[in-house]
């Protein structure tokens, strides 16, 4: 008896919780918010599993040879047991099943654990450290887990402990995963794609607390998983069980506790073009309430929550203040229906309506004062958001699963004043020259556009799973309908004015700066929308094969098609299934048969099909852009907003530049290619894990991902055979071989786009673009600790290298996130230069872990830290063309890596004569290092039967403000510096702190 109990303590001390790391990969289950469990035993016998919570149970016999499978598990905790002859053999072993994975239990003849080495059991409970049934690379985590360290609440922060994913630095923000842009991501919610349909940028989201875990998946995704390129986040919220439970959490985030940003100031002293920043606050108070239990017991279950939210902030500049009152509390709530073992049925339903209303005011730095209310902003984002799913175990080796959802999306900035005021800005070069604004110039207090947009997806998806012998098939389809009903305008007259620094002699817009100016009025006229649809479907089948017991192949293959195109039905693009073929194949080696130890790999292409944002900017949009000397300044009163300045236009400098229209075409056969392809990545991963014990582990992988083809608007001034395109700009294939209709010879021509075209102004010479190019090339080094109810760490590295001539569908080095309209082929000079990309970031750090002191302290900490990105001087010319390859301001488009150095001896203003300097991508240098660490303490009530605790965290605690982007634009026209090239624009945010209170009975 004491030689048992013994060995029973033993194995209940070995460290429960997943080895939450890419060292946990998860098999393909790319949009399910299930698991599964599989092994070995006896064949004959019965494996039953009945989950904790509902009481639901599924039963498998077990094969001839010795192995069993049950799949599609809501996750959570359940007790396996083994019966043979219809009698229980051993003890029921307690087994968690967490977001797609698959634990593997083997038992011996007694029905009792025999691969305890690959896997932690605490208080019975087994969980995976290595996953033989998948080839994939993601990071599990759960909520439990997330309470012992200080990670933010936000889904971003989850996905940030993965390797290989980083904060971009770009103005726009968002994550970038294994090299990849921020607009090659895809989200998910039990299952429902709650991506931005519209620019591919944000997802919808709920609170923290009403998730139950995250999987982060970083690459070699299944066969059922497309439209991404990039990274994916699929989360599963809470849900209700037998018992009754309630809980209340209060977080504490009051300014106080934040350090303060930083004022910034360029190398002259002059300040930041972003104003200032140090007396800006945004505290946060929230208080969260929930409850779950059964309506029916073993049958209809309910989770509910209610977030009330109070984020109000401040925004104090050298001249206004802002402030800001939000109205964006949350519910949701899901219900789970066990009509009987083998079939449930789950709605999910929650919204994130966010609407705030900033008041706008004139403001005295020196004195501190907030004076007079000088307008006000309205925005609102976010909208209703539901899903049905039913799951079908129709025998033990058949399974399917139906589903189908809505997800809304509104994002609309506007402001009382619109229709008073015209936007009227200044640039940094006009700041550096003439100095600060001293009266308020334009009675617009926001500056920015007039912009609406809903978005609405409608998504339904059926899966199946079907055991044939050795062969797990898995088929499927799926369909999206992405609405998107968007307009943008600038207020009142509907032009945008902006002063600046200027060169008498110089050339801009085709003419020359008039003698004596000394400043210009660049003047926009934008306005563009209209509803736009976008009919995606997919189908897909895959081949889980068992080669042998120890091997497993999964062999797959899918299909997507698209149909962009008009509220009136008219098309823009589209593609068929034979268009958009997506192989997968990947490779799982139980090297040692026991579970401890894997070799994997797996290949395959992933397509990333187009946005509505792309069909909406071509359904017509009109974008002049026109020059002005600047002849002063006059001297208005607004009701609300008081005196103001008003730049008075002098004489026209060149004509109205309106090669950025795009008319409503009535034929797009001269806006799209006949033969446009889309966007593709082939990607290849071999990775190795090993289970040392119970609770080490670690594991090394390598990834290389290629990508050779884009979808972009191309100037296109030169067909040979086709006179008409004297200046176009088509979405098509750089690069390649392309067929567009000629209206001249009402025909179709095709031609060689690499070398075809283009044609410089003043020497005539004809080129095309280069391909577009992007690779990235990674190793990753993984250690782990699993928890044990002691302490736990994990530590990883990563190498990686990202190179190209392309980012992506955006463009972070000059700050444009409309996707597929950036200005990488608004000139051949544009991407040219191939070399290390914005995204680069060559070494990457992190570690976290764990600590429990007693029953009443607990410790936790976070640390990355990563290498700077590459600082890349972009030029506005290039060699032999009088026409700008790039803009004139900061963040105006496009850029060469051609720059120009005036002297006596060369005059850059003279396209034939002048004498440039090639500069590689890199060549200034790169960004500091990015430095995070973050700690908590966590106070637990001492009291059985008392769930309270409150846990304390700093995060960013070293208060590091590294700079993360700097200013691009190398010069504003020929010859002519940007006087603050290499200088930051993006700051990391600075240190601060939260209490998080929860009660739980």
């Amino acid at each position: 008896m004491s030689s048992a109990r013994n060995m029973r303590k033993s194995v209940l001390s070995i460290a429960m919780g997943v080895c939450l790391s890419s060292l946990a990969m998860s098999p393909a289950y790319a949009q399910s918010a299930t698991g599964g469990v599989a092994g070995r035993a006896n064949a004959g016998d019965t494996i039953t599993l009945v989950n904790s919570a509902t009481g639901a149970s599924r039963a498998v016999t077990v094969a001839a040879d010795g192995t069993y499978r049950l799949s599609q598990l809501p996750i959570g905790d359940y007790s396996l047991q083994v019966k043979r002859s219809g009698q229980d053999i051993g003890q029921s072993v307690a087994v968690n099943v967490s977001l797609g994975g698959t634990t593997t239990v083997n038992l011996g003849n007694e029905g009792n654990l025999t691969n305890l080495d690959a896997v932690q059991v605490v208080g019975s409970r087994v969980v995976n450290r290595v996953d033989v049934y998948s080839t994939e690379t993601a990071t599990n985590i759960n909520r439990e887990e997330l309470a012992r360290m200080p990670v933010d609440q936000s889904v971003g922060a989850v996905a940030l402990l993965a390797p290989g994913v980083v904060a971009s630095g770009a103005t726009f923000g968002g994550l970038t995963f294994g090299g990849s842009s921020v607009a090659e991501n895809a989200v998910y919610i039990n299952g429902l794609n709650v991506t931005d349909p519209y620019r591919r940028q944000g997802f919808s989201s709920v609170p923290f607390a009403f998730y139950q875990e995250f999987q982060v998946k970083t690459g070699g995704y299944s066969a059922e998983f497309g439209r991404s390129t990039g990274g994916v986040i699929n989360a599963v919220t809470r849900s209700g069980g037998n018992e009754f439970h309630a809980g209340a959490e209060l977080t504490f985030e009051p300014a106080a506790w934040a350090s303060e940003k930083k004022d910034h100031f360029h190398r002259d002293g002059t300040l930041d073009e972003r104003d200032r920043t140090s007396r800006d606050a945004s505290p946060l108070y929230k208080t969260n309430v929930w409850a779950s239990g059964p309506i029916v017991k073993d049958k209809l279950f309910f989770f509910a929550m209610y977030e009330k939210r109070d984020n109000d902030s401040r925004d104090i500049d050298t001249t206004k203040a802002f402030y800001t009152r939000r109205n964006n509390d949350f519910w949701g709530g899901k219900l789970d229906w066990h009509i009987n073992d083998d079939h449930l049925l789950e709605l999910l339903a929650f919204s994130d309506k966010s609407e705030a209303a900033t008041d706008i005011y004139k403001y005295t730095w020196s004195a501190g004062s907030k004076d007079r209310l000088m307008g006000d902003s309205i925005s609102e984002s976010g909208g209703d958001n539901w899903s049905l799913t039913y799951t079908g175990h129709f025998s033990d080796s058949f399974t399917a699963k139906a589903m189908y959802g809505v997800n809304k999306r509104s994002a609309a900035n506007s402001s009382t004043q619109d229709p008073d005021c015209s936007i009227v800005t200044r640039s940094g070069s006009y700041t550096g020259k003439f100095g600060a604004e001293t009266t308020v110039e334009g009675c617009h207090p926001t500056d920015s556009s007039v912009n609406s947009r809903n978005d609405k997806r409608e998504a339904a998806r059926l899966d199946f799973e079907w055991t044939l012998g050795d062969h797990l098939l898995r088929f499927g389809m799926d369909r999206e309908i992405m609405d998107s009903a968007s307009t943008t305008r600038y207020p009142n007259d509907g032009v945008s004015y902006q002063v600046q620094a200027a060169t008498a002699g110089a050339a801009l817009n085709g003419a020359i700066i008039p003698a004596g100016t000394t400043a210009i009025v660049y003047a926009r006229r934008y306005l563009t929308g209209t509803p736009v649809t976008t009919e995606a479907q997919a189908f897909y089948v895959e081949d889980n094969w068992n080669v042998t017991p120890n091997l497993l192949l999964n062999i797959g293959l899918r299909a997507d098609k698209f149909h962009n195109k008009y509220s009136a039905g008219v098309t823009f693009a589209k593609a068929d299934f034979s268009d958009m073929i997506s192989p997968r194949l990947g490779f799982s080696w139980d090297m040692r048969g026991d579970g401890t130890m894997k070799l994997f790999g797996n290949a395959g292409r992933y397509y990333l099909p187009l946005t509505n944002k792309l069909a909406d900017y071509f359904a017509g949009t009109t974008d002049e852009r026109s020059y002005y000397v600047l002849d002063g300044w006059t001297e208005l009163q607004h009701p609300v907003g008081g005196t103001y300045l008003l730049p008075i236009l002098g004489a026209q400098i060149g004509p109205v530049n309106t090669s950025n229209n795009v008319d409503p075409p009535e034929d797009f056969r001269t806006a799209v290619a006949r033969d446009l392809k889309m966007v593709f990545q082939d990607e290849f991963i071999l990775g190795f894990q090993r289970a040392i014990n119970s609770t080490w582990s670690y594991g090394v992988n390598a990834t290389y991902r290629r990508m050779t083809r884009a979808v972009e608007d191309v100037r296109i001034n030169h067909v040979e055979g086709c006179p008409w395109y004297s200046g176009d700009w088509p979405i098509m294939n750089p690069g390649e071989t392309t067929t567009l209709w000629c209206p001249t010879t009402n025909d179709w021509v095709t031609f060689d786009s690499s070398k075809d075209g283009y044609k410089a102004t003043g020497s005539g010479d004809i080129s095309g673009y280069k391909k577009p190019r992007r690779t990235y090339k990674a190793v990753e080094f993984q250690l782990d600790r699993a928890w044990d109810d002691k302490w736990s760490f994990n530590a990883s590295y990563l190498w990686s290298k990202s190179e190209g001539n392309i980012e992506g569908p955006v463009n972070s080095d000059t700050g444009y996130a409309d996707t597929n309209l950036v200005q990488y082929y608004d000139h051949p000079a544009v991407n040219e230069r191939y070399g290390v990309l914005f995204n680069d970031s060559r070494h990457q750090i992190k570690l976290r872990g764990s600590y429990k002191l007693n029953d009443i302290w607990s410790f936790g900490a976070t640390l990355s830290a990563r290498s700077g990105g590459p600082i890349t001087a972009f030029g506005v010319v290039w060699p032999n063309d009088n026409r700008a390859a790039g803009g004139s301001g900061e963040f105006d488009g496009g850029g060469s890596g051609w720059l120009c150095e005036q002297s006596p001896s060369n005059d850059c203003s003279n396209w034939a004569t002048r004498k440039l300097t090639y500069s590689e991508r890199g060549a200034f240098g790169r960004m500091p290092w990015v430095t995070d660490l973050s700690a908590s303490v966590t106070w637990t009530l001492p009291v059985e039967g008392v769930d309270l605790k409150a846990r304390f965290s700093v995060y960013n605690l070293l208060n590091s403000q590294t700079v993360v982007n700097v200013h691009s634009r190398y010069e504003s026209t020929p010859g002519t510096k940007m006087p603050y090239f290499g200088e930051g624009t993006v700051w990391q945010s600075p240190r601060y702190m939260n209490l998080v209170v929860t009660y739980n009975f």
